[in-house]
């Protein structure tokens, strides 16, 4: 199964237009403490399974950790738990990837 991809720039071209999508950051809380993209829902991938029911589905959903790694991980498993792949989204190089062509301010780790 093809999860799609979403670069920083599409990224920040869709908060900006107020698109409706749920973002996903599956990252640890130390991670988090670090730098964070805002309004995201965290939930470390570890703990996606007790979390399934607060993940809306029938928007889009796009997914996050540091490099994009584990965000296609959990892409994979949401789409093996019911949700429609159409509507899911791996930040391309994740976090980092952000902090390096959106928001240069931001701590990278």
């Amino acid at each position: 199964m093809t999860i799609k991809e979403i670069t920083p720039t599409e990224l920040a071209q869709k908060l900006n237009q107020q698109d409706n999508l749920f973002l996903l950051d599956v990252r640890e809380p130390n991670e988090i403490a670090i730098c964070s993209i805002g309004n995201a829902t965290h939930i470390p991938m570890n703990m996606l399974p007790l979390y399934l029911d607060k993940i809306p589905d029938e928007i889009d959903i796009v997914i996050y950790c540091h490099h994009g790694r584990r965000s296609l991980t959990v892409a994979h498993y949401l789409a093996e738990n019911g949700f429609d792949p159409n509507f899911l989204y791996n930040l391309t190089g994740g976090i980092d990837a952000w902090a390096l062509t959106i928001d240069k301010q931001m701590t990278r780790y």
